[in-house]
């Protein structure tokens, strides 16, 4: 009996040892994740992406961290950010390359949303290219929104902010948006994909950026950023 039991105890030691080390080392990877950016080697151009719910940034600091460059959330939907302007100003005062994003919203004519992006977007050829971000699919509108329609409402969008910044613009394209439209391949533009730790495949075709961690701890922001990289 006595003999039993110590081998029950032995054998309780060792699978709380066990336990423990699981958690320890879940620990080690979750905390590895938050804080991973690639290898400067590989990618030596790497800069950050500003959202509206990413509250106050320190773009010096950001500098600091190793970012060479920042794009800032101008607009979304027929939203502008509030922000823009003052962290544009911010982060060309910290001496980052700035770039602004438009988050396409497939329930809203185009129209609509171009005049939100240039009306708060300046004219400049400072700017880096502007960005489209797609990651909202139509299944979530109000009203029905056909694929066709999709593609053409974002043709009419991506040809306004290009006429607008003179430069062509570059598609970031979630894998939900890939997988329900299939787009990437078909437009012929710069593709940004998404996807933490791993090289996305979803776009089927080479990209030019990725963001590589979709929640970046810093010490630049209380709120995790997106860490971008460039293709070489």
């Amino acid at each position: 009996m006595g003999r039993k039991r110590k081998t029950i105890g032995w054998r309780a030691r060792a699978l709380g040892v066990l336990a423990l080390a699981a958690m320890l080392g879940g620990a080690w990877g979750w905390w590895q994740l938050r804080h991973w950016t690639p290898d400067l080697a590989s990618y030596p151009d790497q800069g950050a992406e500003v959202s509206t719910g990413d509250g106050a940034v320190h773009f010096k600091t950001l500098k600091a961290l190793g970012a060479q460059f920042v794009y800032l959330e101008a607009s979304q939907g027929d939203r502008r950010d509030p922000a823009f302007a003052a962290n544009l100003s911010a982060a060309r005062e910290a001496g980052l390359k700035v770039g602004a994003v438009h988050r396409f919203d497939p329930c809203i004519m185009a129209d609509g949303q171009s005049a939100r992006f240039v009306v708060i977007v300046p004219r400049g050829g400072d700017l880096l290219p502007p960005t489209i971000a797609l990651d909202r699919i139509a299944d979530e509108c109000p009203a029905p929104v056909g694929e066709a329609e999709v593609e053409s409402e974002l043709m009419t969008l991506i040809n306004q902010i290009e006429a607008h910044s003179g430069k062509p613009a570059i598609l970031q394209v979630s894998q939900a948006f890939e997988d329900r439209y299939g787009l990437a391949s078909r437009l012929e533009r710069h593709l940004w994909v998404v996807g933490t730790w791993r090289q996305p495949t979803y776009a089927a075709r080479p990209w030019l950026m990725w963001t590589a961690n979709e929640a970046l701890w810093t010490d630049a922001a209380e709120e995790p950023l997106r860490w971008v990289v460039v293709r070489k």
